[in-house]
C-alpha cells in the first residue's frame, strides 16, 4: 500500500492529545504520514513530537495568552464544585462543560471543512465527545477514538457516562440519567438546531455523538470493561488495552529521607494541579508516611514553600516512564493514568473530582485493581491505611499482574494503527 495521510483530531486536552500521539507514532512505523488538527491552545504539542500541525479554531478569537489559560481558568472557577458528588455536579460543572463543548463544535465547523479540503487526508481519527459534522461529511472513512471511559458508548446494563455509579446500581443509573437529561435539555436542543443547519439528523436527548460506522477505538482495557447487555461488534469496536505511548526516560531522584521506602507517584492531571490547597494537604500527609513520593504540581511549583524531605515535586513527569518505577499511584482518575497503572500493574488510589474520573474510580475499586477515596474528605489514618493496602495486598497484586500481562501482550498503539491501516 502506498503511504496514506492519517489525520488525528483530539480533544484540546493533554490526555486525548497524548493518546493520539501514541497511535500516530505507530501509524508512522507502518509507513504512513500522520498529521494533527489542533485547537490553537494546544498548538506546539504535536510538533514537539515531530508531527505536522494544522490549527482549527474552537472558540472566538482571543490573544494567545488568554487562549492558553482559558480552560485552566474554567477549572479554577469550578474548584468549589470538585468535592460534590457526580449527581450534584450536573447542574454546575457538567452543565458548563457541555455548553462549552457545543461551542467548540459550532466554531470548528467554520474552518474545519476548508482545512480538510486542503489537507486531503485518507482517514480522519477524532477523539472527542461531540460530533463535528465536517468530519462525517468529508467523504472519507472516519474513526472515533474513545480515550475516556468506555461508557461513552451507552448500554442499558452499564453506568451512564460521568455518573460514577457501580455496575449493579440501577437506581443510581436512573437518578443520574433523569437529572442529566433535565439539566442538559436546552443545551442539547441548541446542538440539534446546529446539526439541522448542517444537514444532519437530530440526536436523542442526552446524545452528542455517535459511533463511527467504520471503526471505533476504545482505549479502555478489557480486564476492567463493563458487562454489556449488547456486546460491541468486534469488527467495528476495538479495545486497545490502554494505548500507552512512549515517552522520555526517567530516573528516580535521590530523596533526603526514606531512601529505602516504597515510591508513590501523585498526579491530579494538568488541570487538577490548580487545586493547590488539596495537593498541599496531601503532600504534608505523605511527608509523615514511610514512603517516598513524586508529586506533579503543574505550573504551581512556587506555591509549595516547605516540601518534606521524602517528597519530590515537579511541574511535569513523563508518566509512562515513571509509573513502571513506582510501587503505587494516587491520581484523579483521568483515563491516561487509569490505564497506565493497569498496563504496568501498579495499584492506584483514585481520588476523583470531575468527568470520567468518577467512573474510573468506581471501576478500579469494584474490580479489585485499586481503591477509591474522596478527594478531600479523608483523615490521615484513612490515607495511611489505603496506601498500606495498596502496597501489601497480595491478591490485588496478583490480579494487577495478570491484567498487566494481558495488556502488554497486545500493545494498544500498534493494534490501533493496524486497525486504521486495514480500514484504509
Amino acid at each position: 500500500m502506498p503511504p496514506k495521510t492519517i489525520a488525528f483530531f483530539p480533544e484540546a486536552a493533554y490526555g486525548p492529545a497524548l493518546n493520539s500521539v501514541g497511535i500516530a507514532q505507530a501509524c508512522e512505523k507502518l509507513g504512513h504520514r500522520a498529521v494533527f488538527l489542533t485547537a490553537p491552545d494546544l498548538a506546539g504539542t504535536y510538533s514537539g513530537y515531530g508531527f505536522e500541525e494544522h490549527q482549527v479554531p474552537m472558540s472566538a478569537p482571543m490573544p494567545p495568552e488568554e487562549a492558553a489559560s482559558y480552560w485552566q481558568s474554567f477549572i479554577d472557577g469550578h474548584i468549589p464544585n470538585f468535592n460534590k458528588s457526580p449527581f450534584d455536579q450536573i447542574g454546575n460543572y457538567v452543565k458548563d462543560c457541555w455548553e462549552a463543548i457545543v461551542e467548540t463544535a459550532v466554531w470548528a465547523q467554520k474552518s474545519l471543512p476548508e482545512v480538510l479540503g486542503c489537507l486531503k487526508p485518507d482517514v480522519v481519527c477524532v477523539d472527542n465527545v461531540i460530533l463535528f459534522p465536517a468530519i462525517k461529511q468529508y467523504g472519507k472513512p472516519w474513526v472515533r477514538i474513545i480515550s475516556c471511559s468506555e461508557n461513552e458508548i451507552p448500554d442499558p446494563d452499564i453506568p451512564p457516562h460521568l455518573s460514577g455509579c457501580g455496575q449493579e446500581d440501577k437506581a443510581c443509573f436512573r437518578a443520574f440519567e433523569e437529572r442529566f437529561n433535565q439539566v442538559i435539555a436546552p443545551i442539547h436542543q441548541r446542538f440539534n438546531d446546529f446539526l439541522a443547519e448542517q444537514g444532519e439528523a437530530p440526536y436523542p436527548l442526552g446524545q452528542f455523538f455517535e459511533a463511527s460506522p467504520h471503526l471505533n477505538l476504545l482505549l479502555y482495557p478489557e480486564p476492567v470493561k463493563f458487562r454489556r447487555s449488547q456486546p460491541l461488534d468486534p469488527q467495528r469496536f476495538q479495545y486497545l488495552e490502554g494505548c500507552v505511548r512512549q515517552d522520555a526516560a526517567y530516573q528516580l531522584p535521590t530523596f533526603q529521607a526514606n531512601q529505602d521506602k516504597p515510591v508513590v507517584y501523585v498526579s491530579f492531571g494538568s488541570l487538577g494541579c490548580g487545586d493547590v490547597p488539596t495537593l498541599q494537604r496531601l503532600v504534608a500527609a505523605l511527608g509523615e508516611l514511610p514512603v517516598r513520593a513524586l508529586v506533579n504540581v503543574g505550573g504551581y511549583l512556587e506555591s509549595y514553600a516547605e516540601v518534606p524531605p521524602n517528597v519530590h515535586l515537579d511541574k511535569w513527569f513523563p508518566q509512562p516512564s515513571v509509573i513502571p518505577l513506582v510501587d503505587a499511584v494516587i491520581h484523579h482518575g483521568g483515563n491516561n493514568t487509569f490505564t497506565e497503572c493497569l498496563y504496568f500493574g501498579k495499584p492506584a488510589l483514585i481520588m476523583p473530582y470531575v468527568w470520567d474520573g468518577h467512573d474510573n474510580a468506581t471501576r478500579v475499586h469494584e474490580t479489585g485493581h485499586g481503591l477509591k477515596m474522596h478527594r478531600a474528605n479523608w483523615t490521615f489514618e484513612e490515607l495511611a491505611l489505603a496506601l498500606d493496602t495498596l502496597l501489601t495486598d497480595q491478591e490485588m497484586a496478583a490480579r494487577l499482574k495478570r491484567s498487566s500481562a494481558k495488556m502488554q501482550a497486545s500493545p494498544g498503539p500498534a493494534r490501533a494503527a493496524e486497525a486504521i491501516v486495514r480500514l484504509l
